[in-house]
């Protein structure tokens, strides 16, 4: 396969809450196919900034598992919870345009107002956007008096957004006033202060990592206006989107741990590392045979022949 160099990269950027099961990893493989097949380099990033469910041991068990794949990697490992400076100094260019404000609801208060009339479920609808400083100061001071600090959002100017997806085609998304970073508990709240949330981190990193291709599973297409409209916002240039189908069980259902044995070293047990990489090559229409590493199956990779329909996993 001649690939031609791109200055550009993909990237893989699991969140390190335990170890990474057969959808993960086949997600991790298109991921560094996409990118390998196109001429990008490929980056890993684990995104710990869930400081309540992320651990160093995880992470190093995720990285283990790729590399035990054949992913491959060319710069060091970026972990989020080193990078609240770069969240920072986002967030900062935000506030100075005047498009940051503080939101002083609990997801209750959210849950029923976005059942009011006209009101897209589940979406934020605007409860703290436009409030006085003399309200903001009255609710600042009862959040407060409860043991809670306020969630500070995004004042999204667009309703809407669309983006280009590889697979999906033209996709629009609403975009709301959508959390940069969380509130809550404050006697949960760690020494760097609250987390950060996805859609900012997220959007900063491949800014700053120069990642201009996402590859990732197709329940995310949801947050990719988000991200576009963000990135365009903090002056970072919009990646194309590939989301890729995700991997079912036999009843149908997003693959979960508690399916059985679908963690890369539970397969081990009875499955070899080419079984299982054969098994992820048939997921996805190609032949398998005789692969034995990751770089086994670039040669016969092509992004536009990549299936449309989830993948049912029963086992390597």
């Amino acid at each position: 396969m001649n690939l031609v160099k791109k200055s550009g990269c993909g990237r893989y950027a699991p969140s390190p809450s335990g170890d990474l099961h057969f959808g993960n990893l086949r997600t991790a493989m298109l991921a560094w196919l996409c990118a390998r097949s196109s001429g990008r380099s490929f980056v890993v990033r684990v995104e710990d900034i869930d400081t309540q469910r992320s651990s160093m041991e995880s992470a190093q068990r995720q990285l283990e598992d790729l590399a035990a794949l054949g992913i491959d990697w060319g710069r060091e490992v970026v972990y989020q919870s080193q990078r609240y400076e770069l969240y920072d100094a986002a967030l900062a260019r935000l506030r100075d345009r005047g498009l940051v404000f503080e939101c002083y609801c609990s997801r209750k208060d959210i849950q029923e107002a976005s059942r009011a009339p006209h009101s897209i479920p589940g979406h934020y609808p605007g409860t703290c956007r436009d409030l006085t400083e003399g309200e903001r100061r009255e609710r600042r001071e009862a959040l407060v008096a409860q043991g809670r600090v306020p969630a500070l959002r995004l004042r999204s100017g667009l309703r809407s957004v669309g983006v280009r997806d590889a697979l999906a085609g033209e996709y629009v998304g609403d975009v709301d006033d959508f959390i940069l970073r969380r509130g809550g508990n404050a006697a949960q709240i760690g020494p760097q202060g609250p987390d950060w949330a996805y859609n900012l981190a997220v959007v900063v990193d491949d800014g700053e990592q120069g990642v201009d291709q996402v590859v990732r599973g197709d329940d995310l297409l949801p947050s990719a206006p988000r991200q576009a409209y963000l990135a365009g916002l903090l002056g970072y240039a919009v990646p194309e989107y590939v989301h890729v189908p995700l991997v079912l069980n036999e009843r149908g259902e997003r693959l979960a741990k508690r399916d059985g044995a679908v963690t890369l070293r539970e397969m081990l047990e009875t499955a070899t590392v080419p079984e299982v990489l054969g098994s992820m090559a048939a997921s996805l229409g190609m032949d398998g045979a005789g692969v034995r590493t990751a770089a086994d199956l670039l040669e016969g990779f092509s992004m536009a022949a990549l299936p449309r329909a989830a993948s049912v996993f029963t086992g390597v």
